[in-house]
């Protein structure tokens, strides 16, 4: 093990690069959870801020990774921008955000979005696409005017780094592989073979 500089800086550099290359959603992560069994689960989710406290999401609190976050506040996410031939894995524990974070959030989210969030209990059974198309609109008639208020589940997470591991494509597949761990003292860096 070597000493490492801040792994956070790290990503943000990497982070930059495929946004600066035009690269379409380079803000897409994997979010692994698993349920009260171990039992896992993943699906993408979007990147909203990242800071010395973490990694933000948001999400309906009742939704299946809201639930599983809940009952065990640990999770997994990856990166990985084929363009650029790089991958930044992330784990650590998972923290709800507070209630101003998720509002101030909120009102930066694009008028429909909040109406959808709003008309949605994410991850439940659906009787009909035309019922929540209707649920939808009829929202969006009623909050003509006013401002749509979040709805009490809908909440963000964070995700605290425990460990980060940048990878980077080389010839050959002997790939560069760096792995950030968290300790007292700060962060601790091992190389990783291919």
């Amino acid at each position: 093990m070597r000493p490492t500089t801040d792994p956070l800086a790290r990503f943000h550099r990497w982070f930059g690069e495929p946004a600066r290359a035009g690269i379409e959603l380079p803000e897409a992560m994997a979010l692994a959870t698993a349920d009260a069994a171990g039992r896992p689960s993943v699906r993408f989710v979007l990147l909203k801020e990242v800071d010395a406290r973490g990694f933000v999401f948001y999400t309906d609190g009742r939704s299946r990774k809201g639930r599983e976050l809940r009952a065990r506040p640990a999770a997994a996410i990856v990166f990985y921008w084929h363009e650029t031939g790089k991958q930044v894995r992330i784990e650590g524990r998972v923290v709800e955000v507070s209630p101003a974070e998720a509002d101030a959030y909120w009102e930066t989210r694009p008028r429909g979005s909040r109406l959808a969030a709003s008309v949605s209990l994410q991850s439940a059974p659906l009787t009909s696409r035309a019922q929540l198309l209707d649920a939808w609109h009829r929202l969006d008639r009623r909050f003509t005017e006013d401002p749509i208020p979040r709805p009490p589940a809908w909440t963000g997470f964070r995700l605290v780094p425990r460990a980060i591991e940048f990878w980077k494509r080389g010839e050959s597949r002997l790939h560069e592989r760096e792995r950030y761990v968290r300790s007292r003292g700060g962060w601790r860096c091992t190389l990783l073979q291919p």
